[in-house]
């Protein structure tokens, strides 16, 4: 069976809940079963930085560190279920990706 695999990535966690609950609710009234979602690993990005501009004085540092937070959802693929997923308005701070799988 041909099936839909949705990959979800943001650095807010609240949009990234939000968007995942949209297609949720699209499913459960499609009546069709969804898998996930599943939470991947999170993504950490350091930057550390010294807080002296010269560089001269006491070692002091700022670090800076943004999370990527990532899901993914498997759903069969059914027209009935895929065209309101399509047109989900989805915030900016969300990157989506869909692929067919077998």
């Amino acid at each position: 069976m041909v099936k839909v695999r949705i990959k979800l990535n943001s650095v807010d966690i609240a949009a990234l809940n939000q968007v995942v609950a949209s297609i949720k609710e699209i499913t459960d009234r499609a009546g069709v079963v969804m898998r996930g979602p599943i939470p991947l690993p999170t993504k950490r990005l350091k930057v550390t930085t010294r807080k002296s501009p010269c560089g001269d004085g006491k070692a002091s540092f700022d670090r800076f560190e943004m999370r990527i937070h990532r899901r993914v959802i498997d759903i069969p693929a059914e027209d009935r279920v895929l065209h309101p997923v399509m047109k989900l308005q989805i915030p900016r701070s969300v990157q989506i990706k869909i692929e067919m799988k077998d």
